[in-house]
């Protein structure tokens, strides 16, 4: 694929107080001063993930999207200016402010900036997270995943499919539309929402640990408003998450326990279980639609629906099973 990952994302926002209390004291992430007009977090040993500018109009935002090198970025520059897209081979001194190498930038059909960027930068001090957390699960994965809401689905799902190179994971077409892409093994990197409007949905980061989003959920429910989904699971990338209203209304979804998918082999399909196995009370739909997930959610429990959960290596330890007898002749 030309993209192999999210890189990093970038928010224009003027409260940039607001944010670093946000992103270090619930999220835990660690906050970076760039200058006055501009708030940095870093997540894992990259220089920086996440960017808050106050210099651009409150709601705009870019993704940075990487690829491996600078013959990978010219053919993906030239891929898409053959796509007839605009494309802007962006000067050094941007480059140096987004801690990476070499940068173009352009807009997908929902006008969305997407940068898409080599060589980023890695720090020379350890993550220092900003409260007692674990770690964030990064790597060859990527910063998360983007939500975006749309418009129009189709021509921006083209956009993402055929242009830069995503692969359709899942979809869902109740109680709302959406369509989940891959670039690498996790799940999905990119989610579309048809809601009539183009804007920002969410932006997933998972944890190491499952106690780590427990302990930032008990966190945002001491803060009015903040839970925006209730704790929950996921049917498709069979995430445990919630999602937390950020300073500029847009969700931070922190998770734990994203599946990994081979995507040189996996099939995309439909999902008719809906978008949770329990759980992820969506207090932003409609009232109506907010009904149907509940029905769904409830169908699910009727039907016995059920999924492993996703584990690293070191990272649970087994038990024993229901059965004395059987445990005792294995032992």
């Amino acid at each position: 694929m030309p993209v192999q990952a999210l890189g990093y994302a970038g928010f224009g926002s003027a409260a940039l107080d607001d944010w670093r209390q946000f992103g270090t004291g619930l999220v835990g992430l660690q906050a970076v001063e760039r200058s006055s007009s501009l708030l940095a977090f870093r997540m894992d040993d990259r220089k920086q993930r996440i960017v808050i500018d106050r210099s651009m109009p409150e709601g705009a935002r870019f993704f940075g999207w990487e690829v491996a090198d600078a013959a990978a970025l010219d053919a993906l520059a030239a891929r898409l200016e053959q796509a007839k897209v605009s494309v802007t081979a962006e000067p050094q001194t941007l480059a140096d402010a987004r801690r990476v190498g070499r940068l173009i930038s352009f807009h997908d059909p929902a006008g969305n900036r997407l940068e898409a960027f080599y060589g980023a930068e890695i720090d020379d001090t350890p993550f220092s997270p900003g409260r007692s957390i674990s770690g964030f699960r990064t790597g060859p994965l990527g910063l998360g995943h983007a939500v975006l809401t749309v418009e129009n689905l189709e021509p921006v799902m083209a956009f993402y499919v055929d242009v830069l190179g995503f692969a359709l994971s899942d979809y869902i077409e109740k109680p709302f539309r959406a369509y989940f892409f891959h670039i690498n093994a996790r799940h999905h990197s990119l989610a579309l929402i048809e809601t009539g409007k183009n804007g920002m949905h969410h932006l997933m980061v998972e944890l190491f640990s499952l106690d780590d989003v427990g302990q930032s959920y008990d966190i945002a429910l001491t803060q009015p408003d903040r839970v925006n989904v209730t704790l929950g699971r996921h049917t498709n990338d069979l995430m445990t998450s919630f999602y937390a209203k950020s300073p500029s209304s847009f969700m931070i979804e922190c998770g734990w326990g994203g599946r990994e998918i081979e995507p040189s082999t996996w099939k995309p399909f439909e999902m008719h279980a809906g978008p949770s196995l329990w759980g992820h009370e969506r207090v932003w739909l409609p009232p109506a639609d907010r009904e149907v997930a509940r029905e769904m959610r409830m169908r699910a429990a009727a039907s016995g629906l059920r999924a492993p959960v996703q584990v690293m290596d070191g990272n649970y330890k087994l038990m024993s099973g229901t059965c004395a007898w059987w445990d005792g002749v294995k032992g």
